[in-house]
This record gives structure tokens, C-alpha cells and sequence, in this order.
């Protein structure tokens, strides 16, 4: 038995990450040892989730993998955790196809309650017929109370509980109005001093959320017997524990720094199944290590352009092992450390890159599409998450471009899927928590 719950709104914007974030550093500051999840293919909360509690945060996408697998997932990272918090995306019951995918269905899933979260700012009584709906509308998901968030003063606090009591549902605190409280914008990397400043607000938010949430009372209603019961049919016989050992032989190399940030725990966790994991940075002037793969995921290197520019041996290392037959990931924006060049403002300088592939990459007048992907070249299917910032100035017209990438409902997308000798790239994050990534090399 322990806590474990889902972190849930009607709408977005009514305070999710702020109070999942006060949670995870109250708990830590208890000496518990909280598993942090993320509804959703999100890379940005993660980040936010690691820093609150010091234990990575895992995410847990039910388009992305498959009902078994998300069960195996949560029970093997939560088992060595005294607390299990999901941060739910969207509203509870926005899926990809009504509830599909949804955060209400996570919580169905895994069997674990929900903790609501509402944002009071222009509401008070008439968030009763909200409340009720939401814990009646589906009997498979149960609510174990609210938190409101923005609460202006007393008065509106005695509304907001008189609600509760009329809808039938737990009141748990509530956040008041505060001002001096932001999160950063998305689209920013969290270098050494912007996670400093992220630091001094979670504590801001820990103390608030200590003062008006009662949370022995939210950790005693959503206490529930661990791990979660696998939900028939049970699709697979190979659970979290892959089939495959360690091999000391296999190296792989991994961009991970502020710009290359853009991880799945999972993915990473499958990749160390599989061999030796060996980071790198570029932009703090790493050399290329000597590896079989290498990976470079998507992150911020718009925000270090300047930096990577300069890292000239590291551009002619990647050249070299590319050239010499050398297996290469390169997802999101990391594609564009491989591009000819790269303009992140308009006027600005258009930044030489490692000139692996015939594209250019810009910022300007970037109009990108993101959304959920899939790809299937020569037998090998994969499923990921497009999410990037940049844009191609042009696509090649060359044979590098080897197979169409779909969209949710089947339709092709103009995304892009580069192949150039043992080197695949392009915008979309991939999920290999349950397949081979390694066998996309089979067929090249």
C-alpha cells in the first residue's frame, strides 16, 4: 500500500505543474522518496518534476506504448518509492478520440484516484455543477477531492467549500492569489542559472501549498494497494525487464546537456539495457566519444547556437564517424546540429552546423507543426511525438528522404525522415520503450 494519484484538471491553465511541483519538494523535504510521472509525451514538466524531488520524472503515454507496457512501467519506477505522483496534461478527459489517451484514462489504467485542480480565479458557488459532473460523469474514475488554485479571499473560499460539500467531494486546500509566483516560459533552457531561480520557486510554492493543503489527508484518501493489477489481455510477456543484457562491448554516446535535453527516461533506460551509456555535451566543448551509436536528442540549441557553432572538432569528429559508416539518432532539434546551417533570428546570423545533411534550419517565421507521429520504413515501426521550434528553409530534393511520416489519423505529414549512410534523423521525438531502436540500423 501507498499514496499514489493523478494530478488532474477540467480545463489547462488551472495549476497542474504548480502544485504538482509543491507537492514533490514537500515530500522531499519529509524525507520521502516520491516517483514523479507525466501524463503525455511533455519533456519540459519532467525537467521541472527532476529538480522539485531530485528523482526523474517518467513518461507515461498510452498512444505511445501500449497498455501492458505503461502498467510495467509504473510499477518498476515506483516501486522503490514511498509516493507515486502523476501530473496529468490537458484537460482530465481531453484524449486524442474523446477520453483515448486522456489523463482519466491513465488513471483508469493504473487504477489510482485523481486529485482535481481548479483554477477559482473567476468562479465561486457555480463550480459545484463542475464538480459533480466530474465526479459523476464516469464511474471508472474516481475523484478523491480538489484543490483550488487563485483563491482571492475568505469569502471566496467559503463558496468554493460550500460547493464541495454540495457536489459531494472532498475539499483538500486551495492556493490563494499570488503574484510573485511564475514558472518559466516553455520554450527555455534550464542552465545552471535558470535552475537556480526555478529552485527559489518551487520553495516559494512548497511553502504555500505546506500552509493551505492538507496533505496527510490527500495522501491518506489516495492510498491504494501497490503495483497496479495488469488489465486483461495481457499483451505481452516481456515486462519493464527487457530480454537482453548489459553487452560491456557496446558503447553508446548521448548528447545530454542544457541544449540536448529532451530525454525519455525510458528510452535512455532501454539504451542502457542494451550497452554502456556515455554522455557528451556539446555545447560545453565535449569530444565525441568513442562509440557505437550515438544519439542526439531535441532540446534548446537555438538558445546555445552560438556556442555550438564554435565547437568545430566536435562537428568534424561527427563528420568523420558519420562518413566512416557510424550509426546516428538525431531527434527534434537536435537534427539541426547536423544541418549546414542554422538562423535562429530574422537578421541574425545564419550559423554554420556540422553539414552533415543538404538542409538549412531557421526560427524565422517558423510556423511548425507538432502532434503525435508514426513512421514505418522497411518492416520497422516506430512511434513518437513531433515538438520543435525550428523549421527546414527548404526540403531537399534528394534520396535521403526515404520514407513518409503519418499523422494521427493516418494522414501524411511533411515532416521529415532522413536517412544519409548509418545516419537517420528528423523532427520527431521516437518511443522505443517497447521495441528494438537498434533494428532501425538493420535494414541500412
Amino acid at each position: 500500500m501507498k499514496p499514489q494519484f493523478l494530478i488532474g484538471s477540467p480545463v489547462s491553465g488551472s495549476g497542474k505543474t504548480t502544485v504538482a511541483l509543491g507537492l514533490l519538494r514537500i515530500m522531499r523535504r519529509r524525507g520521502m522518496a516520491v516517483q514523479p510521472f507525466k501524463c503525455g509525451p511533455d519533456f519540459v514538466d519532467i525537467q521541472y518534476h527532476t529538480l522539485a524531488c531530485g528523482r526523474e520524472s517518467v513518461n507515461l503515454d498510452a498512444w505511445l506504448a501500449s497498455r501492458t507496457h505503461i502498467q510495467s512501467v509504473y510499477n518498476y519506477y515506483g516501486e522503490r518509492a514511498d509516493v507515486c505522483l502523476i501530473e496529468g496534461n490537458r484537460g482530465l478527459y481531453d484524449g486524442y478520440n474523446r477520453m483515448e489517451n486522456s489523463s482519466a484514462e491513465l488513471s483508469r489504467i493504473l487504477g489510482i484516484p485523481v486529485v482535481l485542480v481548479i483554477g477559482a480565479r473567476a468562479i465561486g458557488y457555480a463550480v459545484a455543477p463542475v464538480l459533480f459532473g466530474m465526479r459523476r460523469f464516469n464511474p471508472l474514475i474516481r475523484i478523491a477531492g480538489v484543490i483550488f488554485t487563485q483563491v482571492a479571499s475568505p469569502s471566496h473560499l467559503v463558496s468554493l467549500r460550500e460547493a464541495c460539500i454540495d457536489a459531494g467531494i472532498e475539499c483538500l486546500g486551495y492556493l490563494p492569489v499570488t503574484e510573485d509566483i511564475h514558472l518559466p516560459q516553455r520554450h527555455q533552457g534550464l542552465t545552471l542559472s535558470a535552475k537556480r531561480d526555478l529552485e527559489t520557486v518551487i520553495d516559494r510554492i512548497a511553502d504555500l501549498v505546506e500552509t493551505y493543503i492538507d496533505i496527510d489527508k490527500l495522501l491518506n484518501l489516495c492510498t491504494r494497494i501497490f503495483p497496479c493489477l495488469y488489465t486483461l489481455p495481457y499483451t505481452s510477456e516481456v515486462g519493464i525487464e527487457m530480454m537482453c543484457r548489459p553487452s560491456a562491448n557496446v558503447r553508446i554516446a548521448i548528447a545530454r546537456d542544457p541544449a540536448f535535453c529532451f530525454l525519455y527516461r525510458e528510452n535512455i533506460d532501454q539504451l542502457a539495457r542494451r550497452g554502456k551509456i556515455i554522455y557528451f555535451s556539446p555545447v560545453y566543448g565535449s569530444d565525441l566519444p568513442e562509440a557505437d551509436y550515438v544519439y542526439i536528442p531535441g532540446g534548446y540549441p537555438d538558445l546555445f547556437a552560438r556556442q555550438l557553432h564554435r565547437r568545430k572538432r566536435l562537428m568534424e569528429q561527427l563528420h568523420a564517424y558519420v562518413e566512416a559508416g557510424g550509426k546516428i539518432l538525431a531527434e527534434g532539434e537536435g537534427m539541426t546540429f547536423l544541418a549546414r546551417s542554422f538562423t535562429v533570428r530574422q537578421g541574425g546570423t545564419a550559423y554554420e552546423m556540422a553539414g552533415i545533411l543538404p538542409i538549412d534550419c531557421t526560427m524565422v517565421d517558423a510556423n511548425p507543426s507538432n502532434g503525435y507521429r508514426t513512421v514505418q520504413y522497411e518492416g520497422i515501426k516506430l512511434r513518437g511525438y513531433e515538438n520543435h521550434s525550428s523549421v527546414l528553409i527548404s526540403l531537399p530534393d534528394v534520396p535521403s528522404l526515404v520514407a513518409p511520416v503519418y499523422g494521427l489519423r493516418g494522414a501524411e505529414t511533411a515532416t521529415p525522415f532522413f536517412r544519409y549512410k548509418n545516419l537517420v534523423a528528423g523532427y520527431t521525438h521516437w518511443y522505443w520503450g517497447e521495441s528494438d531502436i537498434f533494428s532501425i540500423w538493420t535494414n541500412i
